[in-house]
């Protein structure tokens, strides 16, 4: 494998920034002007120097205006702009004079479906802000997130910039400016910036971030820890008075280092190498050449920086600052609150700091910030020449190398440590450089010499634009190892650093991959980096290893490419292999060749028996033994391979017999697997697959050989049903010879049980198809006969009276398939033959009267019956679900799965299609009682159905399998055990969604239908601690923090469901509660039931069924439950009739402590009388109860038909709250009188009168009713818009007393004032019936009996 050069992306709109860069327009509005001055500041997009991008030379007004500046596209342009790629390749900054563009990564799919990434414009602008300045200089710096699950990745991007006016600015991706300040007052040169490395070995010392500001005199140097914290911080705050609308706050001055550097005539460019520490012996060298003999040296060698700038004078000029020799230094805003800012500023606090009174005002004119003096730091030594001058310097990523420009063409080489040229490349005049550094792959070495370190290689990348070439070069002097045609005007990006923020312990584990060489050419706008691998630093250009790999490399080009020719590809492959030398490399071109989907047969074997040939001729003890084998068993392969579809393609001759005991099995199993098909052939989405032609190398890598053998290559995941499609599916299908492909399979040494794995696969994974072939069967009894008898299948020790592994294999395979139709077919078809087997066997040994008895015999019984149980039941699961009905994926059942799925698994399957099927209660209950009138197990075909409706035919189907299901499992599939099933499934059901009350509503009344009082009590006290008690507490709790009915957000908040779902909920739970007190109370009159299991399945095994669960539960507490039960009626009325009540309120401390408690537990419970203000309290409850029944039924008769939720009206509230009044020890017989008056109120006279008569004081209740007939009555007298006159006349004659008493009445009370004057009097009437003569009202009344008998007569 040798080096390449790879796009990764592309640059779009490049024509777009060049002609915003370089054209000028002639007039610009005053408002873009403005824009483009406050544009830095602003955070929106700033587009106002844009122009008209689509056609930049027309003008709107006029002619194309001509422009002096301009340069046409084709022109090097890039080079005269300033350019910065971040190293995480999400961001490039293109900037000339005063105008920068931000290209930021978008990601987008290509027509291959590959998500590919593109540099786009998100950002342009102008930049300069001081008269006359222009941008000099440009980085972009990542910086790391802080957050725990981004740890180490890069967060966002700053882009510093300098001016030539010496301001350094930093902004964010967007244009908005962080923070400028003035360093120096010469132009800045160049930006540079130095990042963490993880250190290779212990030996190397950890360098610090740092950003470095080169001048033409003086040097500064920002610490990266202040800089990422003061960054970070500037960031918040301008996002803060965005988001707030205030004004951004001046951030505080950075802490820097500036050195000015001396002896040098002209600086250019620069590298700031890092920390160093001499070593003792330089160490003394360096003191005796500075201070002579008797200079002292220090106990320990002083920690220096090292610089290294090039220019002229001389040509390369080392600098060494020792630490601690200069402090940071402060602008004069600073130095103001020293006291303030020097512990924050030097702890890097990224906080803002509060230095500037807000009523002071601003100076009236913009004073430029003083600066500071450098510190001078003199050259320790350099290179001269004084003819040679440099251009720039690039440090290697180890900090131990540097490659200089001149402007002589040449590139030098520098030993960094030692100060010295090692080497100098010629004929590269404006060259551009870039390092690549490689690590060594975790392989053989690290395998044989684990402590050792991993190996890292430096390359030398050179850009020579003169020629266009890109070249890599080996370091220190090896050799060139890679050269790229490339365009002449590209650029070569090289940042040399990575992410600013990381440190030793966020770097633990740090995987991120930055880009360390880019090349963009201008032309096509892609960007390319250089992928070296690592051997190229062990070997020189004639190293058969490094050819080797070329020589790969060119074969996996060569299989990879579309429409070659098959001849030129067998040409070209073998070519290739025979020339490679190394033995494990060829291995790995031969597996590369094999795994090739398009490489033909002829070409594999070709190529393979030349390459044995080769390797034939070779001395034997040079040739590797695993390639040899390799070639072998691959030539063995490809000829079975070839034998094999040589056979599909003859005719078969032979004709297949079966047993006479298969026909009538198939004739009594035929209706179920005749309606098993049905099901299972509907339309599905399936994706096409032609076994017959199995690719070569698909079949290579399902078998493998084993010295002679052949085996086939099992996984976790591995599906064999391919290659046994190719090898057997033509013999299931009668099209190929069954007998020449068992020889041709015998004859390969694939051992039996193997061959007998493949035909169990393909048979049950094809089962649609199987069903549809009429002569399937017999074929498979043909070729189940044929890999019996071959050698090595059955043990000839076997006796028949034990298990044979070879029968065992079949019903091992056949009782864990889910193909429930092919599974019984395999069954009976092996039942068969292996009955044959034994009678033949039976009759070599003893007379042939006798019948064989065999313990394999009885395992097939029990297996094919278990089977067609198991069909029956996957029959029943194929239903479809109904439209409208929660559906789901069709459930698939094995009889492994039902065995160890435990006694209840069958009942439990069943449930689950009941769900599906949304069979009701009553339904279900009804086709359980006809279970016993049929005694035939198999479905009947449906004639008289033909032309019912669609619903009809469906709902006949359900019964008529369920009912054959029912039959077969008559212990699994008990009413009780059925019915409580479909309980839990429905419960389960709601549970995940409590808005459908239906569901919970089902699931009681299926709870209601168990005959057995044990079973259900066990069922409710399970569904009310797993399902209801947590939701039931959750809404008591919440209407009596609201002391209402709760709205629907409430509902859905504390309880997970609307209000009127909760209604629902409340009742289901007062049903629940019910059917529990009644369990408890049966309880006792029986015995618990025995459960049973059918004799085949009585030895499943799994989790404890749910009937057993409800037997082992405790007996209930029925004071708990019924206490449970008041709670939830109250609750249901509340919600129903939308009342305002704390139901907790309403019991004492005794009483609210015993709810939700575990209703197997003894409680303390309320006794003896309650207090009265309690009472109270709850009578009222109960008459605003009843005041809400009748009003919601004089609703539903005023609007002529029932309102929505049909409980409201229900004719069971009354009798509902007296029940609730015997527990509540309030009187029921008020309730019976203030029910009475709601109906009269209400106008609902005859369902009063029938009430009236349970009323035990009627002397009070006549009281009640005079008041209401004198309502009545005086609505129509004074009231009425329509009074007659004879009204009027009799209004003036009646007694003052009763004239006075009608006044006094507010007909507004009655919710139906105008009734007719004969209920009116017939009300009157039953008031006289109910009051004795002595009363005190009793006169009243006859007068009032009289004035409307008048009334009535003038009417």
């Amino acid at each position: 494998m040798s080096c390449c050069l790879a796009e990764f992306c592309r640059v779009q709109e490049l024509k777009t920034v060049h002609e915003f860069l370089f054209h000028n327009k002639k007039t610009t509005p005053p408002e873009e002007n403005s824009k483009n001055q406050t544009g830095e500041d602003d955070m929106t997009w700033d587009n106002s120097d844009w122009g008209t991008w689509e056609n930049p030379e027309t003008n709107e007004n006029g002619p194309p205006v001509e422009d002096g500046n301009a340069q046409p596209i084709g022109i090097p342009w890039l080079q005269d702009c300033v350019l910065s790629l971040s190293p995480c390749s999400d961001l490039l900054v293109v900037a000339r004079e005063t105008k920068a563009v931000f290209l930021s990564a978008r990601w987008r799919t290509d027509e291959g479906g590959r998500e590919e990434m593109n540099l786009a414009v998100s950002w342009s602008g102008t930049l300069s802000t001081e008269e006359g300045e222009c941008i000099s200089s440009v980085i972009c710096i990542p910086l790391a997130s802080q957050k725990r699950s981004s740890t180490g990745r890069p967060d966002w991007t700053c882009i510093v910039i300098g001016f030539t006016s010496g301001y350094v600015r930093f902004y964010t991706e967007t244009g908005v400016l962080l923070l400028a300040q003035l360093l120096h007052e010469d132009p800045v040169l160049r930006l540079k910036c130095r990042t963490y490395e993880i250190p290779r070995h212990p030996g190397v010392t950890d360098q610090h971030e740092e950003l470095s500001i080169l001048y033409p005199a003086a040097l500064v140097t920002i610490d990266g820890f202040s800089l990422f914290q003061s960054l970070r911080a500037c960031r918040n705050q301008v996002a803060r008075a965005a988001a707030a609308g205030s004004d951004v706050v001046q951030p505080p001055p950075l802490a820097y280092k500036k050195w000015g550097l001396q002896d040098m005539d002209t600086i250019v460019d620069h590298s700031s190498v890092g920390i160093m520490t001499l070593n003792v012996f330089d160490q003394m060298k360096n003191a005796s050449i500075l201070g002579g003999f008797h200079a002292s040296v220090k106990g320990s060698p002083p920690a220096m920086s090292q610089y290294i700038t090039v220019g002229g004078g001389p040509y390369t000029a080392f600098y060494y600052a020792i630490e601690g020799s200069s402090q940071p230094l402060l602008s004069h805003v600073a130095l103001a609150v020293a006291s303030k800012l020097t512990s924050a500023l030097f702890n890097a606090a990224s906080g803002w700091l509060g230095w500037k009174n807000k009523n002071e005002e601003e100076p009236p004119q913009k004073q430029k910030p003083k600066v500071e003096a450098a510190t001078p730091l003199a050259v320790r030594f350099g290179l001269p020449d004084s003819r040679r001058h440099g251009e720039s310097i690039c440090l290697s990523p180890c900090n131990t190398l540097a490659g200089v420009t001149d402007d002589f063409g040449r590139v030098t080489l520098l030993d960094v440590t030692r100060g010295i040229a090692i080497r100098m490349w010629k004929g590269y005049r404006d060259a551009q450089l870039g390092w690549v550094q490689v690590s060594e792959a975790r392989g053989e070495r690290e395998l044989s010499s684990p402590s050792l370190p991993r190996r890292h290689a430096q390359f030398l990348v050179i850009y020579a634009p003169r020629r266009g070439i890109l070249e890599v070069w080996g370091t220190q002097h090896g050799p060139r190892v890679g050269a790229f045609n490339v365009g002449k005007h590209c650029r070569l990006l090289y940042g040399g650093y990575r992410l600013m923020g990381v440190n030793s312990v966020t770097s633990q584990g740090w995987q991120l991959h930055t880009q360390q060489v880019c090349l963009l050419d201008p032309t096509t706008g892609v960007l390319r980096t250089v992928t070296i691998p690592f051997h190229l630093a062990l070997s020189d250009k004639k190293s058969e290893r490094a050819k080797d790999m070329h020589l790969l490399k060119r074969l996996g080009s060569l299989l990879k490419s579309k429409d070659v020719d098959p001849d030129l590809l067998e040409s070209e492959t073998q070519s290739m292999i025979l020339d490679i030398k190394h033995p494990a490399i060829k291995k790995q071109a031969l597996e590369s060749l094999l795994a090739n989907k398009n490489a033909p047969v002829s070409c594999l074997t070709n190529v393979i028996r030349s390459l044995l040939d080769s390797l034939k001729g070779l001395d034997p003890e040079a040739v590797d033994e695993s390639l040899l084998q390799l070639c072998s068993s691959q030539l063995k392969l490809l000829d079975l391979y070839t034998h094999i579809q040589l056979l599909h393609t003859q005719p078969n001759d032979e004709e297949c017999q079966t047993s006479p005991g298969i026909e009538e099995d198939l004739t009594r199993v035929g209706p179920i697997l005749q309606r098993y098909g049905e099901l299972t052939s509907r339309p599905s989405v399936s994706f096409a697959q032609e076994f017959a032609t199995l690719p070569v190398r698909d079949f290579l890598s399902q078998l493998e050989c084993d010295g002679d053998t052949l085996k086939i290559v099992q996984g976790p995941q591995s599906d064999n049903s391919p290659l046994g499609s190719f090898l057997l599916w033509g013999c299931v299908t009668g099209q190929s010879p069954i007998q020449k492909v068992c020889d041709t399979l015998q004859e390969s040494n694939i051992s039996p049980q193997n061959l007998l794995t493949l035909l169990l696969s393909v048979w049950l994974s094809r089962e649609k198809e199987v069903l549809k072939q009429p002569d399937a069967v017999k074929n498979l009894h043909t070729l189940l006969t044929r890999l019996s008898a071959m050698k090595g299948a059955v043990d000839e020790s076997w006796d028949g009276q034990c298990v044979c592994p070879w029968w065992q294999q079949v019903r091992a395979v056949c009782v864990q398939s889910e193909s429930s139709g092919a599974a019984l077919l395999a069954a009976l078809v092996a039942h068969r033959a292996a009955k044959s087997s034994i009678t033949s066997l039976a009759e070599s040994k003893f007379q042939s009267d006798w019948e064989a008895v065999s313990l394999e015999l009885e395992q097939w019984v029990v297996c094919v019956r278990q089977l067609e149980d198991a069909l029956a039941l996957q029959t029943l699961l194929s239903l479809p679900s109904p439209q409208g009905s929660p559906g789901g994926a069709t459930l698939r059942c094995s009889v492994k799965t039902l065995l160890e799925s435990g006694r209840g698994g069958v009942a439990d399957n069943v449930a689950k299609v009941l769900f599906r099927q949304a069979l009701a209660p009553d339904a279900l209950r009804e086709l359980l009682q006809r279970r016993g009138e049929t005694h035939n197990p198999q479905p009947q075909q449906p004639t008289q159905l033909t032309q019912d409706s669609p619903a009809n035919r469906n709902q006949h189907r359900i019964e008529e399998l369920l009912l054959c299901v029912c039959q077969r499992f008559p212990d699994s599939l008990s009413p009780d055990l059925l019915f409580a099933h479909c309980c839990w499934e429905y419960m389960v059901q709601w549970n995940k969604d409590p808005e459908v009350g239906k569901n919970l509503e089902w699931s009681w009344k299926h709870l209601r239908m168990i005959s057995s009082p044990h079973i259900q009590l066990g069922i409710a006290l399970m569904m009310w601690s797993t399902f209801i008690v947590k939701r039931f507490s959750a809404a008591a709790f919440l209407m009596e923090k609201v002391g209402k009915a709760p709205k629907d957000r409430l509902c859905r908040r504390d309880v997970g469901m609307g209000d009127s779902a909760m209604t629902s909920f409340l009742g289901s739970c007062v049903q629940l509660l019910q059917i529990l007190m009644e369990s408890d109370a049966g309880v006792e009159e029986e015995s618990a039931p025995l459960l049973c299991v059918e004799e085949v399945w009585g030895c499943a095994e799994g989790p404890v069924s749910l009937a057993e669960l409800a037997l082992e539960q405790r007996g209930a507490h029925y004071p708990l439950v019924q206490h449970q039960c008041l709670l939830a009626s109250l609750l249901h009325a509340a919600m129903t009739f939308g009342l305002k009540v704390k139901p907790l309120s309403l019991f004492d401390s005794k009483g609210k402590n015993a709810f939700f408690r575990d209703l197997t537990s003894i409680q303390l419970m309320p006794s003896g009388d309650m207090d009265p203000s309690l009472v109270a309290l709850r009578q009222e409850f109960l008459l605003r109860v009843l005041t809400g029944w009748v009003k919601a039924l004089g609703e539903a008769q005023g609007s002529g038909g029932g309102v929505e939720g049909g409980s409201v009206c229900e004719d069971v509230w009354p009798e509902v709250c007296l029940e609730l009044a015997t527990l509540l020890q309030v009187n029921p017989d008020i309730l019976r009188r203030h029910l009475v008056c709601e109906l009269y109120n209400q106008g609902l006279d005859l369902r009063a009168e029938e009430l009236m008569m349970e009323v035990e004081d009627k002397e009070v209740l006549g009281s009640q009713l005079l008041v209401l007939a004198g309502q009545r009555l005086c609505f129509s007298l004074l009231h009425n818009t329509t009074q007659t006159r004879p009204a009027m006349e009799l209004l003036a004659r009646l007694p003052p007393t009763l004239c006075t008493w009608l006044k006094a009445m507010d007909p507004s009370e009655l919710r139906c004032p105008l009734m007719p004057l004969s209920q009116s009097s017939r009300l009157v009437n039953r008031v006289i019936e109910t009051l004795p003569e002595n009363h005190a009202q009793y006169s009243l009344a006859l007068h009032l009996l009289e004035t409307v008998e008048v009334l009535g007569d003038d009417d």
